[in-house]
């Protein structure tokens, strides 16, 4: 009975490793989506904010400081799939460097699917 208990064991702790694992990698995905998101919304206040400004004024530099803190928050997540067969890293970058409506569409849209509409604008 002893021989056939040993192996459930070990069998019923490698499998509830595995969960806690998985588990913890969904946390840190669902973190890096939401800062990911709360990082686009904070770029598209300030580009808004920023549009009634001439680009001598500080709030072009401000607005460029935002869009770096978005690219680093979109690093590890820059392989994701967004709609129209771009990834985020792809849609991000032309939505931010090329003014390009669409692919900001593509990536708020990217937000609301993954849960976290409410931090973009």
């Amino acid at each position: 009975m002893l021989k056939a208990v040993v192996p459930v064991l070990a069998l019923v702790a490698v499998v509830a490793g595995c969960s806690s694992s998985e588990g913890k990698d969904e946390e840190r995905l669902t973190a890096q989506r939401e800062n990911y998101c709360t990082q686009l919304g904070e770029w598209q206040e300030a580009r808004n904010a920023a549009g009634t400004d001439t680009p001598e004024s500080s709030g072009y530099d401000e607005v460029g400081a935002v869009a770096q803190d978005a690219f680093l928050a979109m690093r590890p997540l820059r392989d994701e799939p967004v709609d129209g067969g771009r990834t985020l890293a792809e849609a991000t970058v032309a939505a931010m460097n090329n003014s390009d409506s669409e692919a900001e569409g593509r990536v708020v849209q990217y937000c609301g699917d993954v849960g976290f509409e409410m931090l973009t604008r």
